[in-house]
């Protein structure tokens, strides 16, 4: 009888090493549940990001509102006849582009460099933004070569 027991407690205990241990078992299916809530979290969130930019080009495409706002918030223009007025606090240094905006038009006048059009920071994640600053770092040392070599 004892023998029977045991055989039993045996069959048992191989019985349920592959539920919990095993490749389906209760122990992976938990570990793939996580990932998976991951994957799904990250994807909503890429579906929002997507949405946003979409939305931006939208705005760029179909009117001159979305590039107005850029220019003026982006790039501190203004259209003729407007005055630019700006508050600062009395303690803190004016920016580099606080010039007198009423003296002088930005209509006309062009940057040599190229202008980049780079969507909200806050909608990239850390990884893509060091990408993006390296990409930047290499096409300035690329265009300093090119200027040293050819011109």
């Amino acid at each position: 009888m004892r023998i029977v027991t045991f055989v039993l407690i045996l069959l048992l205990a191989m019985i349920q090493y592959p539920l919990w241990w095993g490749h389906g078992g209760w122990l992976r299916v938990h570990e793939l549940q996580g990932q998976l809530a991951g994957q799904t979290q990250k994807n909503a969130d890429l579906k929002l990001r997507n949405e946003r930019v979409q939305g931006e080009v939208a705005d760029l495409q179909n009117g001159t509102a979305a590039v107005e706002e850029r220019a003026r918030y982006e790039m501190g223009m203004v259209k003729d006849g407007e005055v630019f007025v700006q508050f600062v606090s009395p303690n803190v240094p004016a920016p580099a582009n606080s010039v007198n905006a009423a003296a002088t038009s930005t209509r006309g006048t062009m940057s040599a460099a190229p202008m980049r059009v780079v969507p909200n920071p806050v909608s990239r994640s850390k990884e893509e933004r060091r990408a993006f600053e390296r990409q930047a770092t290499k096409d300035k040392e690329d265009a300093a070569k090119k200027k040293a070599g050819g011109g």
